[in-house]
């Protein structure tokens, strides 16, 4: 009983302090029953990334400079394991996958048949309109396998060494691929191989 009048003390003077007319309805003070306080949706957890939302720091638990997580659901792919890069891939994120050299995630890339998106809302079938408006600067190289007017948007700072994105834009000018990485995995065409 203590416990209750303890935990319901603190809520009712808050109460008092709200300024509010509105009064409560009087807690339940059976033994054995808690009062939980109210909660309120913080800032911090409106502005979390949820696990579909690829950053430049990488993809849920799965990130840039860092090796892949033990227990995580990212696996590596028997058919792109090349000398000393293996590529990843998870049942949670379809049509995603990482690439991984020297024991450390250096890419993180989602196709066109992935849900995964940047923060802007940028994913695959997003038109050249759509990432210039949010990535305007990227530099224009021409698609590997593509005609034009397919081509790659690069970030400007690619070459840094930081992080950095690239678009794949195909001849429908929609984005089929996006990667997230650091150079020169950011920059290759055929993963691995």
């Amino acid at each position: 009983m203590n416990r209750i009048v303890l935990i319901a003390a603190p809520m009712l003077a808050l109460a008092a302090c709200s300024g509010s007319d509105d009064s409560a309805p009087e807690a339940d003070a059976t033994p054995g029953t808690t009062v939980a306080p109210p909660t309120s949706a913080s800032p911090a957890a409106e502005t979390t990334a949820q696990p579909s939302v690829l950053t430049l720091e990488g993809l849920g638990d799965l990130k840039i400079g860092a090796a892949v997580p033990q227990g995580s659901s990212w696996k590596a792919l028997d058919v792109q394991v090349g000398d000393g890069c293996t590529m990843y891939s998870s049942p949670d994120y379809p049509d995603t996958w990482a690439m991984v050299t020297g024991g450390l995630v250096r890419r993180i890339s989602a196709g066109r048949d992935s849900d995964v998106k940047l923060i802007e809302g940028i994913g695959a079938g997003a038109t050249e309109a759509q990432v210039r408006s949010y990535f305007g600067g990227f530099r224009e190289t021409p698609h590997k396998y593509e005609e034009a007017p397919a081509k790659d948007l690069t970030a400007p700072n690619a070459d840094s060494g930081d992080p950095a994105l690239r678009f794949e834009i195909g001849a429908d000018g929609k984005v089929s691929q996006m990667h997230v990485g650091t150079m020169p995995e950011l920059g290759f065409v055929e993963g691995c191989a």
